[in-house]
């Protein structure tokens, strides 16, 4: 992307993008051992392990409302998303206080994703205040690939530092993983507080951010189509950490290396996010955020398919780190032009979190699948649902002129 696009953004949007490539390295170092110190160093069960997906993503998502009602009210979106990020850096220290108690681990997932719900509508809200309306794509695709940047880093960094600490699964290596990224997210909360600016507003009175506000903006058929999008993309989308226990249980990968399975991805959406954002733009929204989970049905058939070895690794990291780039701001990117400014943040907090409750409820039952049916069992009914909800998804919104691509 041109020094001039890059300047056209705005400085607002890659001080954002630079606080959340520091944070992704430190949340990303966490979510790259989790899988592995649930289900293989507290023996959890695949039900279990869906139930903490589940949680670690969606269980606290109508925080995601709160956040965004809150900062349109007090018209301080930087400040709710601070105390977000705060949140989420002082979980990593709980972590290594809940030991291998499954109910205190629970409970620290739950107040990181407390932060992260918390600040993500507000983030969100600051980038689609920063950038001109025809640069959206752009600048979501900017901030995405610096976090994507982050989160390729984030495991290397575990690996890093389970090497130092020289375990790859006991409890002293998690816990340097734990420490390591307390430091780490801390720093990002000063990059934040630091050099983003606010987009402050003046306090809303009753009438302009209220809940009857609120209602009336679900009155808007636009936007309830695509809340409704929203929910059935996330009902389709299981977890990162499924997919790459099944790409151990299907080529029998080190626990060491587990890690770097979502380098893999990351590096690709690293590579597309910002390509991806400006084709967006230039070809419609909608049709990119479309292949994209088409993408995703790939990485599940891929799973269910005789390829092994390198060309699966290659073809199927590669496919998902396609889905993320396509995908993750494109979503966003849409729903700005369709949102007033003054519940800019709660209306694209009301979609997050649908998609976000959605992605819950898909995470236990694709674990409780796998339980009961098997794994190629799960995987397989999740692949047919997938392509069932890109025809859903462009029957509800592909017709309707009001909602641009």
């Amino acid at each position: 992307m041109s020094r001039r696009t890059l300047g056209a953004l705005g400085g607002n949007v890659l001080a954002l993008g630079t606080v959340s490539l520091v944070t992704d390295i430190s949340s990303e170092m966490v979510t790259a051992v989790l899988p592995i110190y649930l289900v293989l160093g507290l023996h959890l069960s695949p039900l279990s392990y869906g139930l903490f997906d589940g949680l670690y993503t969606g269980a606290t998502a109508v925080l995601r409302l709160a956040g965004g009602y809150l900062a349109d009210r007090a018209g301080r979106k930087k400040a709710v998303a601070a105390i977000g990020y705060a949140l989420s850096a002082v979980a990593k220290l709980g972590l290594v206080a809940a030991g291998s108690s499954a109910a205190a681990i629970g409970a620290v997932l739950t107040v990181d994703r407390t932060g992260k719900g918390l600040r993500t509508a507000p983030r969100d809200a600051l980038i689609t205040l920063s950038a001109p309306e025809s640069m959206l794509g752009r600048a979501f695709g900017v901030h995405r690939a610096m976090d994507s940047a982050g989160a390729f880093a984030g495991p290397l960094v575990a690996v890093a530092v389970l090497a130092a600490a020289g375990s790859s699964t006991g409890a002293d290596g998690f816990d340097a993983v734990f420490v390591t990224s307390f430091c780490i997210a801390a720093r990002g909360v000063l990059l934040l507080c630091l050099f983003v600016r606010d987009r402050r507003s003046a306090p809303a009175t009753a009438k302009t951010v209220s809940p009857r506000a609120v209602v009336s903006l679900l009155r808007d058929a636009r936007v309830r189509r695509l809340l409704l999008a929203a929910c059935v993309l996330g009902m389709v989308t299981i977890g990162d950490g499924f997919v790459y226990l099944l790409l151990q249980r299907k080529e029998d990968i080190a626990n060491g290396w587990f890690p770097l399975l979502a380098v893999g991805t990351n590096l690709v959406y690293l590579l597309l996010a910002a390509p991806l954002g400006a084709l967006a733009d230039r070809v419609g929204r909608l049709p990119v955020m479309l292949c994209g989970y088409g993408g995703l049905a790939v990485v599940y058939l891929l799973l269910l398919s005789p390829v092994s070895g390198w060309p699966l690794f290659a073809l199927t990291l590669g496919c998902y780190g396609a889905f993320y780039a396509a995908t993750d701001g494109v979503l966003m990117a849409l729903a700005g032009p369709i949102l007033p400014e003054a519940l800019r943040t709660t209306g694209i907090s009301i979609v997050q979190t649908g998609q976000a409750l959605s992605y819950f409820v898909s995470s236990v039952l694709f674990g409780l699948f796998w339980q009961v049916g098997g794994a190629d069992t799960a995987v397989g009914v999740a692949a047919g649902l997938v392509l069932m909800a890109v025809v859903g998804t462009a029957l509800l919104l592909v017709p309707r002129k009001a909602v641009r691509a």
